[in-house]
């Protein structure tokens, strides 16, 4: 093996961990938000996590990230630290989908079948359909997967191609006694486990170093032996990423780290220590054997799935020994929930799903926070005054920690439906904040109204209690909107926001003439009008909303002149116009 045949090899493992890159990113991407959905349905059952933990991983190509996504999500909340084990585990078996399907590159046969099953074979044509597809997708449709799913075969054919120049490379070593006795110096289960251990940490990439390991088991120079210790360290050598990611983290979230790295180091060595002290009374005759890629794939599983098996009944075990690693304190007792982890960011589209979840958190306690405070006008109760000053308080949490996060989030490569979701969310969440401002505004004009004594005329009364009905379903139908990305829900928001515009024009008309006819003071004319005019913006807040969720879904952000076209059009706009006209009649 000469200085050139190790520039391949270099290029080669470059070309393989872009690749793998490549195709992680194209997959998380395509399965989008389904990712966080199928994380956080862990139940109690720590199998059905093993089983979704596996899927995650073998879908995204890392037990690293998955982990990471697990140690996001235990920090911000959203998942137990008991759910998370079971995960953890699922996702080193997960990992080894990668070393399965580059074991097809060491098929032997000169069968029409055997030859286009190889990956070596078949790639180029992949390669070929991911480029196409890549080219010829369309920018005016951001929802399409076709870019995505070019990306995962252009990355699949590039991990393919690497593989193939490592294996070129190190075939030289095939005929080299040098490296056949340095293989042998890994039969040494130490000195293997930390060379696994020390390629995986630098490398961070569990499937990465097994790739490595199947290029080189092409030259038949490394036996069972040699390679089993390996396998072993690149187990604990992935723990390194978790562990990075949990620095400053809240203490489960260290907790999930360490579970990930002793369950890891728990199977090696409990591994280690069976095998070779069998091997002191048992003759294995395979240990001297050489491997082949299927082999080290077949090891690989069989060590997963079998320390999973030991190991699940004992999770809870893992858990009060992660708690008795990183132990509570009083500070981390009393601090406040994080809702937002910077983590997830390995991720993104787990990022954005779960700043959508968020945003969807603000806009219910701000609808929320203003239907309690409309329900003080008529029944006020001093218990209530400070609930809905700390659901305001909320949403300026809300507001300021999600704009911080999503503008960082925004700085990301992203696809274009995670721009969009992005951008809606921007345009969104200061309307939805200042809905909650506006709540603790009614809530003051209630304290008013009870401190003083204030009462209005029946007929006064009962037009308030019709535009603050008007008001609580745009509300509620802006949020339903947004939250479940019905854009033929917020198409009918507009009309209704006319409709209440109209509305606080008459009432205001209505209480000019009270006032001159005597049957209404100067000081209730004041309440009156404050009201109206915090109902009439809470309106146009809602307007907002949606048609910023309209006009960014038509990939545009143009939204006043968008308002102003639903306006002039006379068919549905017209028709929603009339039905909350005659509903919200104040005859």
């Amino acid at each position: 093996m000469d200085i050139f045949d190790l520039f391949t090899l270099i290029g080669g493992l470059a070309f393989f961990l872009y690749g793998m890159n490549i195709m992680g990113n194209g997959l998380e991407t395509l399965s989008g938000s389904k990712l966080q959905g199928i994380l956080e349905k862990m139940t109690s059952s720590p199998l059905k996590g093993v089983l979704l933990g596996t899927i995650v991983t073998a879908i995204i190509q890392s037990s690293s990230a998955t982990t990471v996504m697990v140690v996001g999500f235990v920090n911000s909340g959203i998942m137990q630290l008991t759910q998370a084990v079971g995960v953890i585990m699922g996702a080193n078996i997960g990992t080894t989908a990668t070393a399965w399907i580059l074991s097809l590159t060491s098929l032997q046969g000169d069968s029409f079948l055997m030859q286009i099953v190889k990956p070596a074979n078949f790639t180029p044509i992949l390669a070929m359909i991911g480029v196409i597809m890549t080219m010829m997708t369309s920018t005016k449709n951001p929802n399409s997967h076709k870019k995505d799913i070019g990306l995962i075969l252009i990355g699949f054919a590039i991990l393919i191609f690497g593989m193939d120049l490592m294996s070129s490379a190190v075939e030289p070593l095939s005929e080299s006694p040098e490296f056949a006795n340095l293989m042998t110096m890994f039969t040494n289960p130490i000195l293997g486990m930390l060379v696994g251990l020390g390629i995986t940490a630098i490398i961070q990439s569990s499937s990465a170093t097994s790739g490595i390991l199947q290029a080189l088991s092409t030259t038949g120079q490394m036996s069972y032996g040699a390679a089993m210790p390996i396998i072993m360290g690149t187990n604990i050598g992935t723990c390194v990423t978790a562990l990075i990611s949990s620095v400053g983290a809240k203490k489960n979230a260290k907790r999930a780290a360490f579970i990930h790295l002793y369950f890891n180091v728990i199977g090696s060595v409990l591994f280690m220590v069976v095998f070779y002290t069998l091997r002191m009374f048992i003759t294995f005759g395979f240990e001297t054997n050489a491997i082949d890629p299927t082999g080290i794939a077949i090891i690989h599983s069989l060590f997963n799935i079998a320390t999973t098996a030991i190991l699940l009944p004992f999770n809870k075990l893992l858990v009060k020994l992660a708690a008795k690693t990183v132990r509570d304190n009083e500070e981390e007792q009393t601090s406040e929930i994080q809702i937002l982890d910077e983590r997830l960011f390995a991720t993104p589209t787990v990022a954005i799903e779960r700043a959508r979840e968020v945003t969807c958190d603000l806009a219910q306690v701000s609808a929320a926070a203003l239907k309690r405070a409309i329900g003080m006008l008529s029944d006020y109760q001093e218990q209530d005054v400070e609930v809905i000053r700390k659901m305001e308080d909320q949403t300026d949490i809300y507001e300021d920690r999600l704009g911080t996060y999503l503008v960082h989030l925004s700085s990301l490569k992203l696809s274009n439906q995670g721009s969009h979701e992005i951008s809606k969310m921007l345009h969104s969440i200061s309307d939805f904040e200042r809905i909650g401002d506006h709540s603790v505004n009614v809530l003051e004009t209630a304290a008013e109204i009870h401190q003083k004594g204030v009462s209005f005329s029946v007929e006064g009364s009962g037009e308030l209690q019709i535009v603050a009905s008007a008001v609580m379903e745009i509300v509620d139908m802006t949020v339903s909107a947004f939250t479940q990305g019905d854009y033929s829900l917020a198409m009918k928001v507009e009309p209704l926001e006319q409709v209440i515009d109209k509305l606080c024009d008459q009432l205001k008309l209505r209480h000019i003439e009270r006032l001159k006819k005597g049957n209404c003071t100067i000081e209730q004319g004041f309440i009156f009008t404050d009201l109206l005019t915090n109902y009439e913006r809470v309106a146009d807040h809602c307007s907002n909303i949606a048609g910023g969720m309209i006009q960014i879904h038509e990939d545009s952000y143009q939204v006043h002149e968008y308002l102003n076209q639903v306006k002039e059009n006379s068919g549905d706009f017209a028709k929603e116009y009339e039905l909350f006209k005659n509903k919200y009649s104040l005859n």
